[in-house]
């Protein structure tokens, strides 16, 4: 007997949807419905086998049911657009696998599925119908079956006669009694109002069928019953007729046509292009004989054996096939860390794909290592950055063409934070092979660099349709080496001031612990947020401003709000300050100090910030509070080194907000910078209606909240926090703000609207922050993508600019052969190492790099100071 199939198009969309994470490509399409469908799919595709398949959906929300009970379906919520979004999608994977699809104004996907079974069941062949919808159980009979769904959309239960009984204690037709007499809440179905399951079903159990129960009423026992049932009889009667499914639609049946007939080439192509990976790897299961078409390029599908290079006569070899492709990938098995890392061996893949590895110990090796400084062979690798301190030691330069895997990943995904080879394998080319023996170095890099031989090719691809190849190759690949050279050359840091401070600040918590348990009458564990909380809360009886689940919040906006009520909240968020400040960089930096250098090697991360900022760790020099006093301290401990005389900082003066003008073209910013007033005084003037030369103090601080605000898409409730006001008056601040800095206001709505157009937004260096939450009918998820497409413009300008000046510094520093060096970026600061002879031309090379770096209708300026420690040079 041949196995027709039809499946409910309309509800499993629905439940893929809600059954899967809002997923999106990296363009920002939401995709997650159709990908659930499709694993859906595919899955049954393999299980069931059908001989014939039809997907049946939904055509527009009226139906004749609509016509017979207008309120039919009327509490259903309107389909998100996320959702709606997917709908053309779907379509075209149907039709890309080559299966029927059915739809017919008027009816629902019930009805097609309703009357394609019964024909299909009366032409002998065993049907099975697949949904998610419970409705579909009445058509169960004969050579029908149901398969449905148990949770979400992984897990069906197929349901025959027999089955039906043994659930639900009915036969399957009787569901559409059951359904008269109790009504469908989810397709707002009335029923008999006050008749639930039980009552229906013990109903239908002794008289049958609902007309049955309707002509003995008199019989029934239970007065209310009898007289629900007496005066909705004509309800109960429409209700079995909106439950039940139509089995003799007037429409086409073709068992030809219902063959699946799949074109793999566009397979191939919609799941490459909507990135449905784990799908493709396994179709060429599902249509054997029919996938000779589908191949990932030149997948890791097998693992050779690693080539290990012998002796110098193959080394050499090996070297003039890579000096005739004039290409190669290299993945290398590193020892050691910053400043004493070293290469233990390189696995190498040539352009057609030829792997092999070499030992640090082989005679030849050094005239492999020569390949990186031949500037006319591109080199490509997966994480560049490490293959420079490797190289460093061996005075060994990296140069020409080179490609980062990893690097290329990050700006077409930069909200990930997994960019690691077999993430991105299955991700860009689908299923692959790993070795069993990844504690095995030379078979891990062999394996690694076959992957990155396979993944350049897509990324690179991938770089060039999405307009991201300028910025990759005029900012982040130069970067890398710069990054590893500020790496590689430390901070020094003052050893013994580091440990007296540390004993100063370690006494002064025991004075404050002293003072705190002398305030609170008894002592207790202030680490602890349940008994401070009951010490604050309970005790002191001090005004509760917000609780958790686990209890008191004792957060630091509390406790600030808190302030003023007792003097025991001031002592709290000074031991606070303190403890925070010996634990992260006291405590932490003395362990980090290097014992031969005396320096601290910080890590500069290219990766991880969605709006292209770095970030440093291992410690973090970039989060020292830069206006306190607790601040101060610590740069007083970061000083010139051994040969050194100064630290020199450059740092952006007001950059993000030049930027925004640069990018809105407002009149009063424009103005302010080209004219050199202060800009946070002018946007007082503006907003607050007085002379310049009138505004106060207060008025600066508050222009400048809104001003450093808006960069950030602050809201009047965000704002109202920082000025200490209510939200209304915050609220009345932004108008008058957007009011007088009309320019600012319209780039801002153009920034949201493209972004709700296009899917993302972009820096002026093309840039791109994919926003897959724009369109999302989630209020929260919304605003914050929005708040996002605000500001991400402009910060990623900021930190593009300060990247390309960072590169240009870099390189002119060298060319004139100084001594002096880049030490730190931290955000718009850079620090320079340097000696009292080079101070003029450090000075001037800085203003050229860092004030010339972009044309942008208001100048760039910077702040350059100098000190004996990072304190005095800020």
């Amino acid at each position: 007997m041949k196995k027709f199939v039809v499946i409910d198009g309309s509800s499993f969309l629905y439940r893929a949807f809600y059954a899967l994470p809002l997923l999106s490509t990296a363009s920002g399409q939401y995709t997650n419905a159709v990908y659930g469908f499709a694993s859906m799919l595919v899955k049954l595709i393999g299980e069931l086998q059908p001989d014939r398949l039809v997907i049946a959906f939904d055509k527009g929300k009226k139906t004749f049911r609509n016509e017979l009970f207008n309120e039919y379906k009327a509490t259903r919520k309107q389909t998100p657009s996320e959702l709606s979004s997917q709908i053309p999608l779907l379509h075209e994977l149907i039709e890309v696998f080559g299966i029927a699809l059915v739809e017919k104004a008027g009816f629902e996907a019930d009805d097609i599925i309703g009357t394609m079974a019964t024909r299909a069941a009366n032409e002998g062949h065993e049907v099975i119908v697949v949904t998610g919808d419970k409705d579909a159980l009445q058509l169960i009979g004969g050579n029908i079956k149901v398969m449905l769904t148990k949770k979400g959309i992984s897990e069906m239960e197929i349901f025959d006669e027999i089955a039906f009984k043994e659930k639900y204690g009915l036969e399957p037709l009787q569901l559409i009694d059951l359904k008269g007499l109790m009504g469908d809440s989810s397709d707002n179905i009335p029923g008999v109002p006050g008749v639930g399951e039980k009552t229906a079903t013990k109903l239908l159990m002794e008289y049958n069928s609902l007309e049955n129960v309707l002509e003995h009423i008199d019989d029934i026992s239970g007065k209310k019953l009898k007289e629900r049932l007496t005066e909705n009889r004509e309800l109960a009667i429409l209700s079995k007729k909106l439950a039940t499914i139509v089995r003799d639609m007037d429409i086409e049946f073709d068992l030809e046509s219902y063959k699946i007939q799949p074109d793999t080439k566009k397979i191939r192509d919609f799941c490459n292009q909507y990135e449905f990976r784990s799908v493709l790897s396994r179709l060429d299961t599902l249509f054997p004989g029919e996938t000779d078409d589908f191949g990932f390029g030149t997948v890791v599908s097998e693992l050779p054996e690693p080539v290990y290079l012998k002796n110098k006569e193959e080394v050499e070899r090996l070297i003039r096939l890579v000096r005739a492709e004039r290409k190669f990938v290299f993945a290398p098995v590193l020892d050691g860390r910053i400043p004493e890392m070293s290469l233990k061996g390189l696995a190498v893949v040539t352009e057609n794909g030829d792997s092999a590895y070499i030992d640090s110990k082989i005679e030849g090796w050094m005239d492999i290592l020569a390949l990186l400084s031949d500037a006319t062979i591109c080199k490509i690798t997966h994480d560049l950055k490490p293959m420079y301190h490797a190289c460093h030691p061996l005075n060994i330069t990296i140069a020409g063409s080179l490609f980062d895997t990893m690097l290329a990943a990050y700006l077409l995904e930069p909200t990930n934070n997994n960019y690691d080879l077999a993430r991105l394998m299955e991700r860009y080319l689908g299923e692959y092979n790993q070795p069993e023996d990844f504690e095995n170095e030379c078979i891990y890099a062999t394996w690694s660099a076959l992957c990155i031989h396979d993944l350049s090719t897509v990324l690179h691809s991938k770089l060039q349709e999405n307009d991201l190849e300028s910025l990759y190759d005029e900012i982040e690949i130069p970067l890398v080496e710069v990054l590893a050279a500020m790496e590689g050359a430390g901070i020094s840091v003052h050893a013994d001031n580091l440990q007296d401070m540390a004993l100063e600040i370690a006494e002064k918590i025991k004075v404050l612990l002293k003072e705190i348990y002398e305030l609170a009458e008894q002592e207790f564990n202030v680490n602890s947020t349940k008994q401070l909380g009951e010490i604050l809360f309970e005790k002191l009886e001090l005004p509760i401003i917000k609780k958790t689940k686990r209890g008191y919040s004792t957060d630091v906006e509390v406790l600030e709000s808190l302030v003023h009520h007792h003097p025991i909240i001031r002592k709290l968020l000074e031991y606070r300050t303190l403890t925070k400040l010996k634990s992260t960089y006291l405590d932490g930096l003395s362990v980090l100090i290097h014992e031969k250098t005396g320096r601290i090697y910080t890590q500069f991360n290219q990766m991880v910030t969605a709006t292209g900022r770095l970030s440093s760790s291992d410690p973090n020099l970039q989060n020292i509070p830069v206006r306190t006093d607790a601040g101060k301290r610590i740069r007083e401990l970061f000083v010139p080194g051994v040969g050194y005389d100064y630290l020199l900082s450059a740092d952006y003066s007001q950059i993000e907000l030049r930027v925004l003008a640069h990018m809105s073209g407002d009149k009063n910013f424009v103005e302010a910078f080209t004219q050199n007033q202060d800009i946070h005084t002018r946007t007082a003037s503006e907003v607050f209606g007085v002379p310049m030369e009138e505004v106060t103090s207060e008025l600066r601080s508050r222009a400048k909240a809104v001003n450093f605000g808006i960069v950030y898409g602050i809201s009047d409730y965000g704002l109202s926090k920082d000025l200490g006001v209510t939200r209304k008056e915050a609220g009345i601040y932004i108008e008058s703000y957007f009011t007088k800095c009309q320019g600012v206001k319209e780039f801002i709505d153009q920034m949201v609207k493209d972004a709700h157009t296009q899917g993302y937004v972009t820096t002026l260096f093309g840039r791109k922050r994919y926003l897959p939450e724009i369109n999302s009918s989630n209020y929260n998820q919304r605003s914050f993508a929005e708040r996002t497409a605000m500001n991400t413009p402009i910060q990623g300008t900021a930190a593009d600019i300060i990247k390309k000046a960072m590169i240009d510094a870099f390189h002119e520093l060298k060319k004139r052969n100084l001594r002096s060096r880049i030490l730190l970026q931290v955000h718009d600061e850079l620090v320079i190492e340097t000696v009292k002879d080079e101070m003029k031309i450090v000075s001037e090379i800085l203003r050229n790099s860092m004030q010339g770096v972009a044309k942008l209708n208001v100048p760039l300026t910077i702040d350059i100071h100098m000190g004996e420690n990072w304190a005095q040079a800020k």
